[in-house]
């Protein structure tokens, strides 16, 4: 009897020891979409011939909607998207690796003050544009610029866009916590609710895509800034292995050295606030 007693015992202590239970040494990998709000932002655009800054430029996302691109393994880069790879070094904590992309586009039909010089070489189509800007109200649609570039048109005044994208490449530390509880679920092991926060910091890794004074555009890769962001955000784990999250995610970015043309020395600069909104589904595991 005290042997089956035993027995028992310890056959109910494991009963209860349930996977979810603890994170530690587990790892996570998910996949998901977004959509992006931005500060206005002071954008100065330097060169040998011009240096001049647009105040307050506004600019918006660019979301592809529900779309077969997001589980496209060929085009999965193309729509706003999120990607995480993280390992518990605890229960409650997270280091995790990521890529935000988000799209940063320039509103085209605004009017912005400008303010600096413009003095192009006479035999330069953006020359039309010369002159000195004292906080002058300019429409950026001005020389037939629109949103995604005119390749027909060089005499565009700005076309400014990182939609290749506002690539924040990042790592983050969370904190984790199973509220289960708190909704009256019995077994963790098929569903669980947790609440997460973390902060992350990492660097800037635009394409941008821009059509100033009808140079030719750079449109390329080039590490432009660094960046810091602060979120929060629910996830519903299913049957221990699978999750559905939504996070609401803000930061800061500071790009000090963004290429615009396939001049070394045409650079622009900007800093702004954003706001995410993700919904991400993903896995988690132990090797």
């Amino acid at each position: 009897m005290l042997c089956f007693s035993i027995n028992t015992f310890a056959q109910e202590e494991i009963a209860v020891q349930k996977y979810t239970a603890h994170n530690k040494g587990k790892f996570f990998v998910s996949w998901g979409g977004n959509r992006e709000s931005y500060s206005k932002s002071d954008v100065t655009f330097r060169g040998k011939d011009y240096n001049f800054t647009v105040a307050d430029m506004k600019a918006h996302d660019k979301p592809k909607g529900y779309h077969l691109d997001y589980i496209n393994p060929a085009n999965m880069t193309i729509p706003q998207t999120n990607f995480r790879l993280g390992y518990f070094i605890n229960d409650h904590y997270s280091v995790a690796i990521g890529w935000d992309h988000m799209k940063y586009v320039m509103t085209q039909n605004q009017t912005a003050n400008v303010t600096g010089y413009i003095d192009l070489p006479a035999d330069q189509a953006g020359s039309i544009h010369n002159g000195v800007y004292n906080n002058t109200p300019v429409d950026m649609s001005q020389g037939a610029a629109a949103e995604g570039g005119n390749p027909d048109t060089n005499t565009a005044f700005l076309m400014y866009e990182h939609t290749d994208g506002l690539n924040y490449v990042n790592t983050e530390v969370s904190r984790h916590d199973d509220i289960s509880k708190w909704f009256g679920l019995p077994n963790t092991d098929k569903v669980q609710i947790n609440l997460t926060e973390g902060l992350g910091g990492g660097i800037l890794y635009p394409k941008t895509n821009t059509m100033l004074l009808g140079k030719e555009r750079h449109d390329d890769f080039h590490i432009s800034g660094y960046g810091m962001s602060a979120k929060a955000g629910i996830n519903f784990t299913f049957f221990k292995h699978f999750y559905l999250q939504g996070e609401l995610k803000g930061g800061y970015i500071n790009m000090q050295d963004i290429r615009t043309t396939q001049r070394n020395e045409d650079t622009a600069s900007q800093e702004f606030f954003f706001f995410q909104r993700i919904i991400a589904v993903g896995g988690i595991f132990r090797i």
